[in-house]
């Protein structure tokens, strides 16, 4: 299965002329998962290789404007497309409320149901099935100026390497015998029965990524962000404002860096940069300081993510 992340916005506090505000796509074979939706991001959907209508989860991480602003806008955009299929936010708590009035909002006719969450910390929320392979995703506690929740988006476990030469050892032909054991299934070569365990390695971790949203640098970082595949961690400053930075309840660029080191990352995507940059070079050239496997993506940018053995 693939996962791409969409990077739809990686600025922070309001719109500029190099980066749109919150908003993050996660992309599955059947369906996408949209985190966060600041103001204009149906807009940046346009511009990218996600279609709105294939949105079937939105997790909100805070009640900051440049975080949920864009919802209403979103929402009566699939409505104006005769949407049918339910849609499902999840937010801390009041998102119910909030929700409620965005739907009040002007005009229009609601043309789907929406089912509406409140995440509870350590409570995993289960999208998509099948081919998509059920991820969870599971809220955690983050530390802002306001309550907020960052994401832990967790593939199930996968099954291990098949050992072909122990296979062929055990006198199994290649092909469909090889697929009925890599699927689970006992087979009999010449009156011998062979299982699965005798030639598949131990099953071996989904993907995982993790979405801060919002928050202060927090040490130790919290245990479900360890060996992440990614980690999204906002960035809002530079080191020489890191004070300024513990004060509204955000993080350094190499802050962020510090705990993709501790939890052992595979890859840190920094986001949510301060307005006052105009070019993100500076805040990654922190970050790699200290983890070099990070990167500041532009608005609109894709990227796959790999498994990891």
């Amino acid at each position: 299965m693939s996962l791409r992340l969409v990077f739809l916005g990686t600025g922070g506090s309001w719109p500029s002329k190099e980066a749109g505000v919150s908003a993050l796509a996660l992309r599955a074979p059947k369906q996408t998962l949209l985190f966060d939706c600041g103001e204009g991001t149906q807009r940046q959907l346009m511009f990218s290789s996600v279609s709105f209508m294939s949105i079937t989860h939105i997790f909100i991480t805070h009640f900051h404007g440049d975080h949920f602003l864009g919802l209403p806008g979103l929402i009566q955009s699939m409505s104006l497309n005769d949407r049918k299929k339910e849609l499902v936010i999840v937010g801390p708590e009041g998102i119910e409320d909030l929700t409620k009035t965005l739907l009040g909002l002007g005009y229009f006719t609601l043309t789907f149901p929406i089912k509406v969450i409140t995440a509870v910390p350590g409570e995993g929320v289960t999208a998509g099935e099948g081919e998509d392979g059920g991820l969870t995703i599971t809220p955690f506690n983050v530390e802002h100026c306001v309550p907020g929740i960052g994401y832990a988006v967790e593939e199930p476990m996968r099954p291990g390497k098949f050992d072909k030469a122990r296979a062929l050892e055990l006198g199994v032909p290649e092909g469909r015998l090889f697929s009925k054991l890599q699927k689970g299934e006992e087979v009999e070569v010449e009156g011998k029965k062979i299982t699965p365990g005798m030639v598949m390695g131990p099953p071996r971790p989904g993907r995982k990524v993790i979405i801060t949203g919002d928050t202060k640098y927090l040490d130790p970082p919290p245990e479900i962000w360890r060996n992440c595949d990614a980690l999204v961690h906002e960035a809002t400053f530079t080191k020489e404002l890191e004070e300024r930075a513990g004060e509204y309840g955000h993080s350094t660029a190499e802050q962020a860096a510090k705990s993709a080191k501790k939890v052992g990352a595979g890859i840190l995507f920094l986001v949510h940069r301060s307005p006052r940059y105009k070019d993100p070079a500076i805040l990654e050239e922190e970050a790699k300081a200290v983890f070099p496997n990070s990167y500041f993506p532009k608005d609109l940018e894709e990227t796959d993510i790999p498994l990891r053995d």
